[in-house]
């Protein structure tokens, strides 16, 4: 299976190249990423524990799904394929807002991205793919704000992050 490659971008995200992902990781340079928000009627944020086997922040909570656009894939086309890979299910998609962020991690890779984040709605129970998620639940908002100022080691460096900004974003 080839290396996957992500899309280097400038804090414009006007594309400058495209490069492995490990190596992006490594040399912390900026590239494109999505991260996907998915709710139900009552509101509830689907969330996902990633896999054990995840090369860096296995077992820790984040949003419903997030991952790098492929080379001339709309940022709501590869929204959708990832909720698919990773939690058995489509739905369609809005893009919200877009922010850079860097996050260092303890294995010496580092995430620097400009991060589209993307928003939808789904009632059913996820499929999850194993591989790639160990488990899935369903909280509101402010409970998960609640939750992450009592343990914030138990959730994503970059779901930290956006979920600030995103909370602030859907709280006005």
């Amino acid at each position: 299976m080839a290396e996957e490659l992500v899309i280097l971008v400038n804090e414009n995200d006007e594309q400058l190249g495209l490069m492995p992902k490990m190596e992006a990781h490594e040399k912390a340079i900026l590239h494109r990423a999505f991260s996907v928000f998915t709710f139900n009627k009552k509101g509830e944020l689907l969330l996902q524990q990633r896999a054990a086997s995840k090369y860096h922040s296995p077992l820790l909570w984040t949003n419903t799904c997030c991952s790098h656009q492929r080379n001339g894939e709309s940022n709501i086309d590869a929204g959708k394929r990832r909720l698919q890979e990773e939690m058995g299910f489509v739905c369609n998609l809005e893009e919200v807002f877009s922010f850079v962020y860097k996050a260092p991690f303890d294995n010496g890779l580092t995430e620097h991205e400009l991060d589209h984040v993307m928003v939808g709605t789904y009632n059913e129970t996820p499929k999850i793919n194993k591989e790639e998620v160990e488990n899935f639940k369903w909280m509101t908002v402010e409970n998960i704000k609640k939750d992450m100022e009592v343990h914030p080691e138990i959730y994503t460096a970059w779901f930290r992050i956006i979920f600030d900004r995103y909370y602030k974003f859907i709280s006005k």
